[in-house]
């Protein structure tokens, strides 16, 4: 079972690091200012334990962090931090998204495993961002725009900490919150 565990862990990571890798840009001979900006995207951070997730979530973090088994933090939690994907819309631009992934996957994407995140409060300031697949216990506090929810519970409540973030805010029919959805500054 431990074997099946990491095989999928390893299958996990090799499908997030193939799928948000780019190509690098050809030396540009005067570098101009969006050259001198790092791009911190391109990797994502598979964590199994409190301190790698925290430092995950944090603004000089990942746009993605996926957790490989159940954590329980005993203190309140930011998601800090704008981040591209590595990937681009339509019009060429640069894609924000920053998402909590609480599942494992096999090659194929199919979900192998979801997992329950604990802590006393998350608050979420990153924008563009998403909890999949999995559970997170405790109070969401969601500061920013377009937060949403995709195959996911949150065993607590969700407080708004702005009108915009409340009315950006969505959920599939899957997802679920078990207690009040509010506004609260």
């Amino acid at each position: 079972m431990k074997a099946k565990n990491l095989i999928s862990i390893f299958i996990l990571a090799a499908a997030l690091l193939a799928g948000c890798t780019k190509p690098a840009p050809a030396p540009s001979p005067t570098p101009t200012p969006s050259d001198a900006t790092p791009d911190k995207v391109t990797t994502a951070s598979i964590v199994d334990n409190a301190a790698a997730f925290e430092k995950a979530i944090g603004s000089s973090g990942t746009w993605i962090i996926a957790i490989t088994k159940d954590l329980n933090i005993d203190k309140e939690l930011v998601l800090d931090g704008e981040f591209k994907n590595g990937k681009k819309d339509d019009e060429g631009k640069d894609i924000i998204q920053r998402k909590i992934a609480l599942y494992a996957q096999d090659a194929n994407r199919n979900i192998t495993a979801r997992y329950t995140l604990t802590a006393p409060r998350l608050t979420i300031n990153s924008p563009e961002a998403s909890i999949q697949h999995g559970t997170f216990k405790g109070d969401l506090y969601v500061s920013s725009k377009n937060f949403k929810l995709v195959d996911a519970t949150v065993d607590g409540n969700v407080y708004f900490t702005a009108d915009e973030a409340k009315s950006t805010f969505t959920m599939d029919d899957k997802s679920k919150v078990t207690g009040k959805q509010e506004i609260k500054k």
